[in-house]
């Protein structure tokens, strides 16, 4: 059995939040664009990334955990 995390609702859900947080972070002030806006896209971006990284190499039980 294939353990896709692409087949995941969270990590899909998660996936759209990271764009729509892209997407936000465009509207922020300059003054931000080296301090709070790549804060915020590298935590979207860690959360979409380290569901698909629990999903590799793992058994059932170890992807269940992640």
């Amino acid at each position: 059995m294939a353990l896709r995390f692409e087949d995941l609702r969270v990590w899909q859900e998660a996936l759209k939040l990271c764009n729509k947080i892209d997407l936000l972070t465009h509207l922020f002030p300059k003054h931000e664009l080296y301090s709070l806006s790549p804060q915020k896209k590298g935590a979207a971006d860690s959360e979409v990334l380290n569901i698909a990284k629990g999903s590799t190499g793992q058994s059932i039980a170890e992807y269940i955990f992640f």
